[in-house]
């Protein structure tokens, strides 16, 4: 695919549009189809360079299986992952060849959840932080001499690249993952949940961290995560998805003050608020999550809302315009006055 425009000058570095992601339900001998998971079904999204975009909403909404599918890492049932790469210009990330791949992933890395499980125990900090660079060319001293910067960035020090993962803290380690997806000075970076596994003191020390780095380096980061009290911290906008679709999607300040769906607003109440004696009670969702093998008609949300009408169970609503840059899936969303609260500061 050729350039549609000039990668530096255009501030977007990635276009999602109508990304459907179904995985097939085989049963039988024969392993024939008798249904699909629609794990995406619809996604927009888009990164501007330097910024950050929050994917939230609770366990099995779809956020990993988006961040997935946008690394090239699922043959996607459909739509376009456009990826303003610098040396490529904008590429469909769901229909190029392995070469223009390879040059992608190269500007497009991840941070994974589990600082343990997503470091080889049998890998030096050397080897881990150092595998890109070798995959790409990069040997020797000055191999070496590149991940003890890349240490140093990261807050650790250079001499720690001969220990195994065995010997550090799940914070220390989680620098590891941050300094193994910066080798080879990616423009984008999928955070995938990286503060969720660490104490709460850690989590500051890491969002800290990614901040100065997205400042020094100008990264777009789409950080996923269903910690909203963590996303106000961080991101720029924030898009909330439910059974793999974006159900609203607003830059975060708006979108913290005032949300316009109910379940924005049920998850926007699990955040503490600063003043003791300005609480708000928790908003409980009834059930689980709609199986996205077995939607609901209508609204998705609607055997879990407490303001559903007839019309939520019959027809399901379209992402439409609710404000200045603030869209929404919701019947109701002109009528209701929802509960949000203050997004803190960093």
């Amino acid at each position: 695919m050729t350039a549609q425009t000039n990668a530096e000058a255009d501030t977007t570095i990635l276009r999602v549009r109508d990304l459907r992601m179904h995985f097939p339900i085989q049963k039988g001998f024969l392993r024939r189809t008798v249904g699909w998971i629609k794990a995406v079904d619809g996604v927009d999204l888009e990164l501007n360079r330097g910024q950050t975009l929050g994917l939230v909403g609770e366990s099995g909404c779809g956020k990993t299986t988006t961040s997935r599918c946008i690394l090239g890492g699922y043959e996607v049932t459909g739509g376009e992952i456009l990826f303003n790469d610098p040396e490529l210009g904008w590429v469909d990330i769901a229909n190029i060849s392995k070469d223009e791949m390879f040059s992608v992933r190269r500007n497009a890395q991840i941070i994974l959840q589990d600082p343990y499980g997503s470091l080889n125990p049998r890998m030096t900090v050397l080897d881990i932080v150092g595998e890109p660079l070798l995959i790409n060319g990069i040997r020797g001293s000055e191999r070496e001499q590149r991940v003890a910067e890349l240490l140093s960035l990261v807050g650790l020090r250079p001499e720690y690249m001969s220990r195994y993962p065995h010997a550090f803290s799940g914070g220390q380690r989680q620098r590891i993952g941050i300094a193994r997806a910066l080798a080879l000075q990616p423009q984008m970076v999928i955070c995938d949940e990286p503060v969720s596994a660490l104490d709460v003191s850690i989590q500051a020390q890491i969002l800290n961290l990614l901040e100065e780095l997205q400042d020094r380096f100008g990264l777009a980061y789409l950080f996923v995560a269903h910690q909203l009290n963590v996303v106000s911290h961080i991101c720029d906008r924030v898009a909330v998805m439910y059974v793999g679709k974006v159900v609203e999607s607003a830059p975060t300040g708006q979108l913290y003050d005032r949300p316009r769906h109910p379940y924005t607003e049920a998850l926007l109440s699990s955040v503490p608020r600063p003043d003791p004696r300005n609480q708000a009670d928790e908003i409980v969702l009834e059930g689980e999550v709609a199986d996205p093998a077995n939607p609901p008609s209508g609204c998705l949300f609607h055997p879990r809302c407490r303001y559903a009408v007839e019309q939520c169970r019959l027809e399901e609503p379209e992402l439409r315009p609710a404000g200045t840059d603030h869209f929404v899936r919701c019947h109701l969303a002109d009528e209701l006055d929802l509960m949000g609260v203050s997004a803190p500061t960093a």
